[in-house]
Formats: C-alpha cells, structure tokens, sequence
C-alpha cells in the first residue's frame, strides 16, 4: 500500500501516476544492466560472479536459517505430502510445464545466443543432461526454504500451513516471507541478503534476455552493427526502460498481472513446439542426428529420436490447448479484469511467435516458381564436407572466445528462475493446483520478462 499506492488505482482504465520512487529504482536498474553488457562477456563475466553466486549463498544462509525455526517440521511435512490424485489433473501438468519452460529456458534464445560462443565440438548432451538435473536439485532445495519459514509463519498464527501458503497476489513472496524475516533475530541482516539476492536473480534474468536480443541482432546485421554495440545495447535498454513505465504506476500491479498470464505462458511453449516441428519434421531427424555426430562423435540413440519427432510435439500440443480451454477468470485482489483486457493479453501472447509462420508464408509467396519448387528451394541443405569444415573451423577459434567458457559454465547454473519455484514446490507437494489465476503466487519478476529467464545450460549450433 506504502510502496504501490495501488489504492488510488481503479483498475487498467485507470492505472494513475508514475511513482518516482519506483522509476528513480528501475533507472538505476537497467544502468547497470548496461554498463554490465555495452562490452559483451568483457563486462558481463565480471558482473556475474556476483549475480550467479550470490543467490546460492543466499539460499544456503536461509536453508540453515528457516531449519532452526519453530514449526519448521510443519512446513517440510507440507511439502514432501503428495496428493495423488492431483496428477489426475490437467491443470497441474499445464502449469508443471510452464514451469519447466521457465525453469530451464527452452523457447526464449537465451541458451541458443550463448551457445553461440561454444565450439563446434562443445558436448551438449552432456551440457542437457547436467543442466536439467542441477535445475531440479536447486528446485527441491529451495523449496525447503520456502516451507520451513512458511511453516514458521503457520505456527506463529496458529494456523495451518497450507493457509499460508495459499495467500494470493503478490503477498506470499513480498508479504508473508519478509513478514517471517522481520519476526527472526538479526532480521535485519536477513532482510538485506534477501532482498540482495532478489535483484541479483533479477539482473540474471535481464543479462540473459537482452543478451539472446543483441546477439541474434549483431549477427544478422554484423556489416552495420560490429562497431556499434554500446551504441545498439543503449537504444536497447532505453527502449526496454520505456516500456517498463507503465508498470511504475499506481496500478501497475495490473499491468504486471496482465503481462504475467499472456506475455510469457503459452506462447513460451508455442515457440517450442514450433521449434521442435522445425527441426525434427522439416530440417529433418536424420539429417539433425548427422550434424549431433558431428558435433559429439556419436549418433543419438532411439529413444531421442523418439521424442524429438513425436512425443515432445504432441505432449506440447496437448499443454497449449488445455490451458487455452481451460482458462479461468483473471483476477488480482477483489479486481475482476474486463473481456477487452483479455484480448488485449491474448494479442500479447500471439506476438511473440506469430511472426514464425508469417515469416514463413512470406518467405513462400515471394519465392518465384511452384510450389514445390518453392519448398524445395527453402529446404536445408548441408552435406558432410561442409560440416567437417565447420569443425576444423571451430578448431581454429582463437583464445578469446574460449577463456570466456567459465563465464557460461557458472551462468548455467544460475538461480535467476528462483522467484518461480514456489509454484512448483507447491505442485511437488501435491497442495498447489493452479486452478485459479488469482491463486498462484505473483511472480512480478516474471512479468518484466525476466523468465525466462537466465542460461540453465547451452545447446549445440
């Protein structure tokens, strides 16, 4: 109410003034957002000693912390009680899934930009496979955190934890967990390393997301752009600055909602069904296996092959229409938003994949000939020798490019999706459905784009 002023809000039709404070914040952000990527890795493999180190700490500090706590034991027993017949459900895998999409970043260009910078030779199924089993370790940890001091929070109360953990908009991150800090000793010292490590999850996760933007734009326009990257990194985070005001306002809790359901969501999952159907039906399985041997030595087994050609498409296709069916109502607080919003959210979401078959249409209308000649002109073609050039080309890489490989070990792991684990520890234990928009937790990280978040591991090329 102090900081949002979101009482002298109506609702979107009347969001109110900027608060000064919040943009005065926000300016200082996206400074060292900046200042961190003008030079590229130079600047960035400094910063993130910091920003992907400082969250794990953190979170040690806490686990130690929240384990020490009376009614710890509540909460952990909360957490690891599954309910079985949840996985019944359709809306509890819709929203598993998104959560994974965030968690590891498929879908948003963050690991195909800094995969960029690997070898031809770079073991990425290895990179997957330890990516994918660290982001889950980190997830289960972190839900101990969570719910031994949600569990403290229930006891202080006297309630029951599940209560607690249902408090709805942005008052269980926000609210109840500083709340819970403020009532232990030395509170002060664990607000501040809090706090601390939600702006460096959130300078991760803007790294990330604006590094996917610069790379794939100074790649494609390398002859205009090579020479020119402070001067491009700048009108970029100018412009992403700009489009930050409306959330700086009395209502832009709104705004914020409104973006978190249809910015990211299903159009995250879209570009990843697109991208599965891309490569493994168009560009073609066994010709995508032959550039993995390439790469690895070896040829994929079966069982890759499997669920790259049918079971990730059809299970993302099947995510994508039961969350579109199964919509519910958007509320935030007591504020029901209104149809023209909801449009408006579904014209979000659209715009961040649509241009992948306008492309493509385009792409084919302008192509002269039939059509076959047409698909036949646009298909992709590589034989073995221009691999192995690849390779020897890879080999010939400078040290530049390789002494900067720590930079991307260390961004891998980072806990730049930590804001977005609550939902998951909540589905993992089995009391968090997601049933209702206005019961998931408020993630407003999430809604600057920030999701997607940083590099949880790198992909080949």
């Amino acid at each position: 109410r102090n900081v949002l002023e979101i009482h002298k809000s109506s609702g979107l039709r009347n969001v109110g003034g900027i608060r000064w404070q919040l943009l005065l914040c926000v300016f200082l952000i996206f400074t060292i957002v900046y200042f961190s990527l003008w030079k590229g890795v130079k600047t960035s493999g400094k910063v993130v000693w910091v920003t992907a180190t400082l969250p794990y700490m953190v979170l040690f500090i806490l686990l130690i912390r929240g384990a020490t706590l009376p009614g710890a034991w509540r909460g952990v027993e909360f957490y690891l009680r599954p309910k079985w017949q949840k996985l019944l459900e359709t809306s509890v895998w819709v929203d598993a899934a998104a959560q994974i999409f965030f968690s590891l970043g498929p879908g948003f260009g963050v690991l195909l930009a800094l995969a960029s910078y690997n070898p031809f030779t770079n073991n990425c199924y290895r990179d997957a496979i330890v990516t994918s089993l660290v982001n889950c370790l980190t997830s289960f940890v972190s839900g101990f955190v969570i719910f031994t001091v949600l569990g403290y929070m229930a006891e202080m109360r006297n309630v029951d934890v599940e209560d607690v953990a249902r408090d709805k908009g942005p008052s269980l991150l926000f609210i109840t967990y500083p709340e819970a800090i403020a009532n232990m000793m030395g509170s002060t010292f664990f607000a501040i390393i809090f706090f601390a490590m939600m702006i460096t999850l959130g300078l991760d996760s803007t790294f990330g997301g604006l590094e996917a933007i610069i790379t794939a734009v100074l790649d494609e326009y390398p002859e205009y752009l090579s020479n020119r990257r402070e001067l491009f990194v700048l009108g970029l985070v100018t412009v992403c600055f700009l489009g930050s005001l409306s959330t700086l306002t009395n209502g832009g809790a709104y705004v914020v909602k409104l973006l978190e359901e249809f910015g990211v969501g299903c159009s995250i999952i879209a570009v990843g069904f697109l991208e599965a159907i891309a490569v493994s039906w168009f560009y073609g399985i066994q010709r995508f296996t032959s550039d993995v041997k390439a790469m690895l030595g070896y040829t994929p087994g079966v069982f890759w092959k499997v669920c790259w050609v049918a079971i990730s498409p059809a299970f993302l296709a099947y995510i994508i229409v039961s969350s579109l069916l199964n919509q519910p109502p958007l509320t935030l607080f007591d504020y029901e938003y209104p149809e023209w919003s909801i449009t408006v959210g579904y014209i979000i979401g659209t715009s961040s994949f649509m241009w992948i078959p306008i492309y493509m249409i385009y792409k084919l209308v302008w192509t002269p000939g039939s059509l076959k000649q047409r698909l036949k002109a646009h298909a992709p073609r590589r034989s073995r020798k221009a691999r192995e050039r690849s390779v020897l080309a890879s080999e010939a890489e400078g040290p530049e490019i390789k002494q900067h490989r720590w930079l991307r070990a260390v961004m891998r792991f980072s806990l730049a999706r930590l804001v977005r684990l609550i939902p998951l520890c909540m589905l993992a234990s089995g009391q968090y459905v997601g049933s209702k928009a206005n019961d998931r937790p408020f993630m407003v990280l999430q809604n600057q784009n920030l999701g997607k978040d940083f590099v949880q591991g790198e992909t080949g090329q």
